[in-house]
């Protein structure tokens, strides 16, 4: 099948490219930076330079396709240091360019990655923007098939703590505690995508892709005794002292905001609540196993 890929090769572009490449597919990739060329081609696939801010490039690129893989991310649209950026705004306009470049083009077959949280237009921060671009892409015309698929909080994610792991052997949030949640590695994110492409389309339908379900403290456990740190913690702030600090190092407040009440929503296990009405089989990294590349990150 002809497949274009947005987003480029990222943490899940890239192993969902070599995967469906390896089985055989003709995959074109959307990348805005020319000096990722090299690296596309190197993993067999073409490549198409352009924006997701650009929906006739969009829909130039996107027709003549089996299936085209849709996804938003915040980076593409503005510095996170950046006041003024309506970054609710910028998804909602990419998921416009993206119904619009589909109508244009004729595609059938969509694969959308969401996010946990993409179920309630309120009351998890930051995630409820999906809610609002699964609506503008449910807006096609019903002769278009979309599988929605909706991670859990990824596992990569820890990375942004290693500056508080290092200087003061904490991850630190507004949640935590012994109580299970769900997390994900793109790895099984990307796996998840490529068995769904080749899987029958017929409607709208939904996929929760979770890898492993352990608790914040837990994490912090395993991360501990991966870089060498058994005093490693998981600490609890309130709501207030966190959004605080990220408004002080200057970070845009909207995503401040936006942050702390997704982080909330953890807490209150408000966050998972359709997660669990549509629990999915989890995939196969585990937390030891991102404990581990966690672990190479740290020492280097």
């Amino acid at each position: 099948m002809k497949i274009i890929i947005t987003g480029s090769i990222g943490n899940i572009g890239k192993p969902l490219t070599k995967e469906l490449v390896e089985k055989g597919h003709a995959v074109t990739v959307i990348s805005s930076k020319a000096e990722r060329q090299k690296d596309i081609e190197a993993l067999g696939a073409k490549v198409a330079i352009g924006t997701m801010q650009d929906p006739d490039f969009l829909s130039a690129t996107f027709k003549g396709a089996d299936i085209v893989y849709l996804m938003e991310t915040w980076e593409g649209i503005g510095s996170l240091f950046d006041k003024d950026v309506d970054f609710e705004a910028g998804m909602r306009q990419i998921g416009n360019n993206y119904k619009q470049a589909v109508e244009q083009s004729g595609v059938k077959r969509v694969v959308h990655l969401s996010s946990i949280g993409a179920h309630s237009a309120k009351g998890y921060g930051s995630l409820s923007v999906h809610y609002q671009v699964e609506n503008i892409l449910n807006q096609l015309p019903n002769d278009v098939s979309i599988k929605f698929m909706r991670p859990v909080g990824f596992f990569t994610n820890i990375f942004r703590s290693m500056q508080t792991i290092k200087a003061q052997a904490a991850v630190i949030s507004n949640h935590g505690g012994d109580d299970k949640e769900p997390w994900v590695s793109p790895l099984d994110i990307a796996s998840a995508i490529a068995e769904e492409m080749e899987l029958p389309f017929a409607g709208r339908t939904i996929r929760y892709i979770a890898s492993d379900e352990v608790s914040p403290n837990e994490i912090a456990k395993v991360l501990g005794e991966a870089i060498g740190n058994p005093d490693l913690k998981w600490l609890v702030i309130p709501d207030e002292q966190l959004l605080n600090g990220m408004l002080g190092a200057g970070i845009n407040p909207q995503l401040a905001n936006g942050l702390v009440e997704m982080q909330a929503s953890q807490r209150s296990g408000l966050l998972y609540e359709d997660y669990y009405r549509n629990k999915p089989r989890l995939g196969k990294v585990k937390l030891a196993d991102f404990a581990k590349d966690f672990a190479q990150v740290y020492h280097q």
